[in-house]
């Protein structure tokens, strides 16, 4: 009987999701790289504390790398910026194909949790003259208090010139404090109330100074003796606070952190740490891609994102008429939503990396563990997937392709336990125009607090899926 030959086994491989620790398998050159593109980084962070500021920083940076401001790109020009009221900006490389082929968009938000002076900031009590602040977005109040402030932004005066206005950052400014209470005196103050009611919203309030006017007709004579030097360093007077905006910021540089200098820790990496490596995969591109890719930096998403500058808006639509006309194509509406049906976007946003001393409150087989690489969230929401994107299985495959062609080490994972809480981003007002949407981006540790930190493993594996979703045919 002749012998025949053993036939192969054709079944596929049981491919099991094995997540490592990436320095575990970082080459020696991968680790120089993810700390070079980390000291870039900390560099940003450190200096971009506002939704302006970044709107300068990556408008002026971009125009070093041969960007122009549509109105001003003659014809031909593939890298144009369009702006939005100095808060928002669409950084695009216009592909081979076209505009009218669909575009790759990866849209992240550089507004961040903050406290905003009011419109009428000044008031004195106990011989103190304060500041009266609002917070902006979804902070734990008593965070804010006794720890260095700085003040960043603007006032606009009535004859329209904008007053740049930054203290708290040199070292020979000052900077300012909200005081807590001392423990000795808290036992019926404080330590009786839940954690939310510690410190309220209208005892943020900023100490601004001690010295007062020699004139004893005046009612507020601290006040005005500040108004005074106000005045004399930046032509305000106090009806312009009206028409500013002004924020109360953390005085922290970014800083290296733990022994290893594995962790960046820095204010406001939620989320201009996904706006950075947006716009850092685009504007690093070597070739001109083959399809139109546009860093989408917005603003207001900490608040709802609404207004003109948030993803609300339909500024996305002006800026596909723009490009459409700029390329001599049609611009109508059919057009417009051919477009949008032919295109994707990443929702590039943070998750909540597992805090150890707070494990209970993630699903730990569903959940982003530091230095395992890019988070992809396939829907955010809360309770029953309300108030959420959810990204086909389709899309979610079509990702996953990609980042595995380009050997980036990504992870997935929702926000925390169902029943815990949760979060939105703005990939539903993004995918509400048709477009396949789903949301990536590093985890996180002490998300929304003054004091973030991130992996430099993770902020390094950001940028490289950004740059592959960019890159991909």
């Amino acid at each position: 009987m002749a012998k025949t030959a053993r036939k192969r086994r054709t079944e596929p491989s049981l491919r099991r999701i094995e997540l490592k620790n990436l320095w575990s398998i970082y080459s020696e050159k991968d680790t120089k790289s993810v700390f070079a593109f980390a000291e870039d980084y900390k560099k940003f962070i450190s200096s971009c504390k506002t939704e302006r500021e970044s709107y300068v920083y990556f408008s002026e940076m971009s125009k070093k790398s041969g960007w122009e401001f549509f109105g001003k790109a003659g014809k031909g020009t593939k890298k144009v910026l369009i702006g939005n009221r100095d808060r928002a900006l669409a950084v695009v490389y216009l592909g081979k194909k076209g505009i009218e082929n669909g575009f790759r968009l990866v849209g992240a938000h550089i507004d961040a949790p903050r406290l905003d002076l009011k419109q009428k900031p000044f008031f004195e009590d106990s011989n103190i003259a304060l500041m009266k602040t609002h917070y902006y977005g979804g902070i734990k109040k008593y965070q804010w208090v006794s720890r260095p402030l700085a003040i960043h932004g603007i006032a606009v005066l009535e004859n329209g010139k904008k007053v740049k206005i930054e203290m708290g950052e040199d070292d020979n400014d000052p900077v300012f404090v909200i005081p807590d209470l001392l423990p000795h005196l808290a036992k019926n103050v404080q330590y009786t109330k839940t954690l939310p009611d510690i410190i309220t919203g209208e005892q943020l309030n900023v100490i601004a100074g001690q010295k007062e006017v020699r004139n004893e007709k005046s009612k507020a004579k601290l006040v005005e003796f500040l108004l005074g030097l106000l005045n004399k360093k930046y032509g305000i007077k106090e009806e312009d606070f009206v028409s500013a905006d002004l924020e109360i910021v953390p005085a922290d540089k970014a800083r290296d952190a733990g022994f290893d200098r594995t962790f960046v820790g820095a204010y406001g990496q939620d989320d201009r740490i996904c706006g950075y490596t947006a716009w850092k995969a685009v504007e690093g591109l070597k070739e001109q891609p083959d399809y139109t890719s546009i860093a989408f930096l917005i603003d207001k998403e900490e608040i709802g994102s609404d207004g003109p500058t948030g993803a609300q808006s339909s500024w996305l639509l002006d800026i596909i008429v723009k490009l459409l006309a700029f390329t001599g194509r049609k611009n109508d509406f059919a057009q417009i939503n051919d477009v949008l049906s032919r295109s994707e976007a990443i929702s590039a946003d943070v998750n909540a990396a597992v805090n150890p001393m707070f494990k209970e409150v993630h699903e730990i087989n569903n959940a982003a563990i530091s230095g395992y690489g890019v988070v992809l969230t396939k829907f955010t929401g809360s309770g029953g997937k309300y108030s959420t994107n959810e990204a086909t299985a389709e899309f979610t495959a079509r990702i996953r392709g990609i980042f595995n062609k380009a050997r980036v080490h990504w992870q997935f994972a929702e926000l925390g336990k169902i029943d815990e809480g949760g979060g939105g981003t703005i990939a539903k007002y993004l995918s509400k125009w048709g477009m396949n949407t789903i949301d990536c981006g590093p985890g996180l540790l002490g998300m929304h607090s003054p004091y973030e930190v991130v992996s430099k493993a993770d902020l390094w594996e950001t940028f490289r899926a950004y740059r592959a979703f960019f890159e991909n045919k």
